[in-house]
């Protein structure tokens, strides 16, 4: 698919619910209400809406949640993504406290990458920002994520006075192991507004600061927005993902699918479509596949953080929109 700015559309974050088993302060509240149950898209209508999608060109998929791990029967589920036709790269998003039991069938079904999200490796500081005593089972889940082969990225989100202090432990990881270690600004939500984030280019200079013969990395790493640099002393790489304060909009190419099926164009908009209501109302997919295209023809040029246009509409708390 195409947009009107002439963006090619290839790549769609699907999440699959809103629960989460953590409650990061920047992100999920303790007292945020969930979704009804019956809300929620039914696996088999997700599959249905990924074929479709598929079929206008939608090639990589991120299943996301909240937690996905959090929801019952998301490893067949995914099972079934991959065989999906068109769909070429399927990768999932976790917190890993669940993901441990489940490393070894998801490297013997082919999964494309596991992106891991941890934003401190002080078991005190993750506490404190997540609620749960849990960083040691993530840690151990790392390492044995990347001892199966798979692809792991772990993903940060630097905040001043909170985690930042550890940038640099973090990207030491990418020494030790084949990992890549992505930083990512913190996005303006209302539970965010409470930290102040740390920028993409303080976070590069920092990096250099340790890595002086710090360069861009071209090889592929996924067909994300993040920009990747390299190191000789590294085994992976660092990814930097600075949609706030470095828009990377004219070539933005993804769609987001919540858990209560709501397509949404752009992560600071509320313009998108109830497609839920289409599979449900018994729309056929020929119906659904035209409003589809009418609706991502028309994508939001650029996202409005940080602007006075910016009244929030499109943004709920980020579990229950997917990240």
């Amino acid at each position: 698919m195409r947009d009107a700015k002439g963006r090619t559309i290839d790549y769609m974050r699907v999440s699959i619910t809103d629960r989460c088993n953590l409650r990061c302060q920047y992100c999920m509240p303790e007292n945020l209400p969930f979704i009804p149950h019956d809300s929620i898209l039914r696996y088999e209508e997700i599959l249905r809406l990924c074929a479709a999608m598929a079929g206008m060109g939608i090639k990589h998929i991120k299943v996301t949640g909240g937690e996905p791990l959090s929801r019952k029967g998301w490893l067949p589920f995914v099972q079934e993504l991959k065989a999906v036709p068109g769909i070429e790269h399927v990768t999932l998003t976790t917190n890993a406290v669940l993901l441990e039991p489940y490393v070894d069938a998801l490297a013997e079904l082919g999964l494309d990458g596991v992106n891991i999200s941890l934003d401190s490796l002080n078991s005190g500081t993750y506490l404190w920002i997540t609620g749960r005593d849990e960083f040691g089972q993530v840690w151990k889940t790392l390492h044995k994520t990347v001892e199966a082969g798979l692809r792991v990225k772990v993903n940060c989100v630097p905040m001043m006075g909170v985690n930042d202090n550890e940038i640099l432990s973090f990207a030491r990881l990418a020494e030790d192991m084949p990992v890549d270690i992505r930083f990512i600004e913190l996005m303006p939500t209302e539970a965010g507004g409470q930290f102040h984030g740390v920028s993409g280019t303080e976070i590069l200079t920092r990096l250099q600061s340790e890595y002086p013969d710090l360069t861009p990395d071209e090889t592929q790493h996924g067909f994300g927005p993040a920009r990747y640099f390299r190191s000789a002393r590294l085994q992976g790489s660092f990814g930097v993902i600075d949609a706030v304060t470095n828009h990377f909009c004219s070539t933005c190419n993804r769609l987001r699918l919540t858990s209560e099926g709501f397509l949404k164009l752009c992560l600071s908009h509320g313009d998108g479509m109830d497609l839920r209501g289409m599979l449900r109302g018994g729309m056929a997919d020929a119906e659904i596949e035209a409003a589809i295209r009418h609706a991502v023809y028309n994508k939001p040029e650029r996202h409005c953080f940080g602007s006075e246009t910016n009244t929030g509409s499109g943004i709920k708390k980020m579990s229950q929109i997917g990240g």
